[in-house]
């Protein structure tokens, strides 16, 4: 009884506004008063897990993208999908999700990509008269394109905690990616090919040369990724290390190169980039903890009982697995919605004969859609901010993005498991 009114707290916590570490920590401070648990017996496991180099990547991958958001490294990215898709109707908002995917191979972070590609992009969409609405709500549903494009911090920490190759699950959020992305263009030009209003940019030069003025302005910017995963996959660097190259990279690449970071900026970008990786830390400490006490308590197997009990049908079971993702992505951040379910669901997964790679992917695909599914929706209210677009105007296109985008993505995801594993048995056999 008192297992079920914590779960429920924590629900109501989070439903109300309530952040991640203090809901958490307020379920823990219950749990020891009316449950009389002794909750100071599970603090030194997230001590304990969390005193790996593995870690690190986070908050370097967090700093690369405030780096390269503020150091303007995104600009020319941005330049050479609006050469590609800007002289066509949806074109120009095609493009934005196009670089969201190419910053988001490079950032790894769906704010990041947000706050970046959004404030770019938002003022050339409304130059271009198209519908402000429907601009914010493309630019919100394809930034979580940066959790699922490798590198992803989001991957590297379900790989950290399951005992997974980071490489394979990398490699297994790839495709599901490139498929929400050609889904996301595809359903804007559909969306938009009655559009009166737009403004088509005048044709100046030609496309080649237009491509090949941008691509030599991008070029450093581009190499990024190709560095970072280059030498991930090519066992030169590991992801840590390869995070360090990012930083130590973006640096001179923002100061000297695109010219975007002074030293004032540069120094407000650690700032901001130290108070982002200290919420982020002590959220993924706090939920550890909450993991911890739900394995002792055997809740996962008690949730296993529990659907195995409603059917036996491994799609029936994978389709309820999905809904209780689902579910967690719409009140939880992607890191918290991370652990949890990885901690209760990947052992109901396997029982019902869904290898941990293939979970990888489903995971990252049902924690991209949540992250802007209300009722939090934390992109949403987060594109909100950057566009200068009301939520309420937003709300009808990203849920259409959701249902004709994100869901047949997961989907395929689910019942198509060559989708996830193709790349990494590729790769690795």
């Amino acid at each position: 009884m008192i297992i079920a009114i914590s779960i429920l707290l924590i629900c109501l916590l989070l439903f109300y506004g309530i952040s991640v570490p203090l809901a958490f920590g307020g379920v823990l401070i219950f749990l020891a008063i009316a449950g009389g648990f002794e909750v100071s017996g599970f603090i030194p496991t997230g001590h304990w897990k969390m005193n790996t180099v593995i870690l690190l990547v986070i908050p370097l991958f967090i700093l690369a993208g405030d780096i390269m958001k503020n150091g303007k490294i995104a600009d020319p990215i941005v330049g050479i999908a609006e050469v590609l898709l800007g002289r066509i109707k949806g074109g120009l908002s095609g493009a934005s999700v196009v670089a969201s995917a190419m910053f988001g191979a490079i950032s790894g972070s769906g704010a990041a990509t947000l706050t970046c590609i959004g404030s770019i992009m938002m003022p050339h969409l409304k130059k271009a008269k198209y519908p402000e609405g429907f601009s914010a709500a493309l630019l919100v549903s394809a930034s979580p394109l940066g959790l699922l494009i490798p590198p992803s911090s989001a991957q590297l920490l379900y790989a950290w905690i399951t005992q997974q190759s980071v490489l394979k699950c990398f490699l297994a959020t790839l495709i599901p990616g490139l498929i929400v992305a050609t889904f996301l263009v595809v359903l804007n030009m559909i969306m938009l090919r009655k559009n009166t209003d737009i403004v088509l940019p005048e044709r100046s030069e030609s496309m080649v040369r237009a491509l090949a003025s941008k691509s030599f302005m991008a070029t450093p910017a581009l190499m990024m990724p190709l560095i970072i995963l280059g030498g991930i996959y090519g066992g030169i660097m590991t992801p840590t290390e390869a995070a360090g190259v990012a930083v130590i990279y973006a640096i001179p690449i923002g100061f000297w190169v695109y010219k975007g970071l002074t030293w004032a900026i540069f120094v407000e970008t650690l700032k901001e980039s130290a108070v982002t990786i200290g919420v982020v830390m002590v959220m993924i400490f706090m939920v550890l903890i909450v993991s911890r006490f739900l394995i002792f308590e055997d809740i996962p197997g008690m949730a296993e009982d529990l659907i195995f009990s409603v059917s036996d049908n491994p799609i029936v079971i994978l389709l309820m697995i999905n809904v209780v993702m689902i579910i967690i992505g719409m009140i939880m951040d992607d890191f918290s919605g991370l652990i949890l379910s990885a901690t209760l669901l990947m052992p109901i997964a396997q029982s019902a004969g869904m290898d941990p790679i293939h979970f990888a992917a489903v995971l990252g695909v049902n924690l991209g859609m949540g992250n802007i599914t209300p009722p939090t929706a934390p992109l949403l209210f987060l594109g909100s901010r950057v566009t200068n677009v009301p939520v309420n105007k937003m709300l009808k296109p990203t849920l259409i993005m959701i249902v004709f985008a994100w869901l047949p993505t997961l989907m395929l995801t689910t019942f198509i498991p060559e989708i996830a594993l193709w790349l990494p048995e590729l790769f690795f056999g």
